[in-house]
């Protein structure tokens, strides 16, 4: 065999294989092509072995039946004129049923969404103040999702799920926003701390409250048990025949001494005691008796002035 049988052979090869390919073709698993025979729709093809004739028939495109996802930043303003920057997410995907529709009704898909989504966000967002629209993120992604499903299942295409993703304000609000969280827990902090500081104060005055209440029911107990032994101390020496005077003063020097000899006891003691002697306490004791008769006759002056008045 010489080198033009082995031309022709090779060209005759290449030539059925030409042809075969041109009859055969592949999809790939969720894909569609379409087949347009002279120029005019024949069919749609999916994934596996398809034939075709060649010349009348061309594939004229593909379109995949897999979800897809855009992704659009909108820049748009709040009620209260705050600019801020919307990230919409967007995920979509062609119906199988409908893949004429989404290939010929729509030349761009992408573009058509993102329009959509841009008059959505523009026209929902300049409705709430800059707080609602972070308190009310899914409100602003359902309502993407319902205008964009209607809309977009005519052209052939089905919105799986529209999403929220970023809220972006300007770089000077963030910062005002900082600061005015910043005073808000400070405010709260100090209400606390003011609250602790009364609770405090509260606790510690009914605490000085109780113990002046106890040390004074303590000293009026203590009083009362030293007037009770100076009447009985007194009533001891009556019956032995000392009259009440005499008890009196024999009871306050008595006193006098019990107290020298606690001071004594203790060499730290600061107490100066006056008078500080037998004597001085007995003229006390008598300066006190002579006081006590001297303000009982004036006493008595005073009623019987009263009652000439009276008369």
């Amino acid at each position: 065999m010489n080198i033009f049988s082995l031309l022709f052979y090779g060209v005759l090869t290449l030539l059925i294989l030409s042809l075969i390919s041109s009859f055969i073709f592949i999809v790939n698993q969720e894909t569609a092509f379409i087949i347009e025979r002279m120029g005019k729709f024949h069919s749609i093809r999916y994934a596996g072995l398809n034939f075709k004739i060649p010349i009348l028939d061309h594939v004229v495109g593909k379109l995949t039946l897999k979800i897809q996802q855009l992704d659009i930043l909108v820049d748009t303003k709040t009620k209260d004129n705050v600019f801020v920057k919307v990230k919409i997410s967007v995920q979509f995907k062609v119906i199988e049923e409908k893949v004429y529709e989404a290939f010929y009704k729509l030349d761009n898909s992408h573009a058509q969404i993102t329009s959509y989504i841009f008059d959505v966000v523009r026209a929902e967002v300049p409705k709430m103040r800059l707080d609602d629209v972070f308190e009310r993120k899914d409100h602003i992604a359902l309502v993407v999702k319902g205008e964009l499903g209607g809309s977009m299942l005519d052209y052939g295409y089905s919105i799986i799920k529209a999403l929220v993703t970023d809220l972006d304000p300007d770089e000077q609000v963030k910062q005002a926003m900082n600061r005015i969280n910043t005073a808000e827990r400070e405010k709260v902090a100090a209400e606390y701390k003011a609250e602790a500081e009364r609770i405090k104060i509260v606790a510690k005055a009914k605490a000085e409250a109780e113990s002046k209440k106890l040390q004074g029911i303590g000293t009026a107990d203590q009083r009362r048990e030293i007037a009770r032994g100076i009447l009985e101390s007194v009533e001891v020496l009556n019956n032995v025949g000392i009259n009440s005077q005499e008890a009196s003063a024999l009871i306050v020097v008595t006193q006098h001494y019990d107290t020298l000899q606690s001071m004594g006891e203790n060499s730290n003691t600061n107490l100066i005691l006056l008078p500080n002697s037998p004597g001085s306490a007995s003229e006390m004791l008598n300066n006190m008796i002579t006081s006590f008769n001297i303000s009982n006759q004036i006493g008595e002056t005073l009623k019987k002035k009263n009652n000439n008045k009276k008369k």
